[in-house]
């Protein structure tokens, strides 16, 4: 199998030689400064991830319905913790 451990130096280098490896379907993976930095992938194998990834997420009402209900103890705390609600007076404008 072909080096799929590229240093940036040597994939700017022989960068039609990684597209190459990349587009039949052997994922290229480019370190900068020693530390892995990016994945070089076909297209096709892009798109798939793509659908994958959003196949598997939940759907906004799903996403909705797994916010914990608050428990009675939580509801009273969080009523004691109101600020005192000012008792101010409104005033009549006239906008005529």
């Amino acid at each position: 199998m072909e080096n799929q451990l590229w240093s940036l130096q040597d994939a700017k280098a022989q960068f039609s030689h990684l597209v190459e490896s990349a587009l039949h379907g052997r994922a290229q993976h480019v370190t900068r400064h020693g530390k892995p930095a990016v994945v070089v992938l076909a297209e096709s194998d892009y798109i798939a991830l793509q659908r994958s990834a959003a196949a598997q997420a939940p759907g906004f009402v799903a996403h909705l319905l797994a916010i914990p209900k608050p428990t009675p103890a939580k509801r009273a705390k969080a009523k004691q913790a109101e600020p005192a609600r000012a008792k101010i007076a409104l005033r009549d404008i006239d906008f005529s």
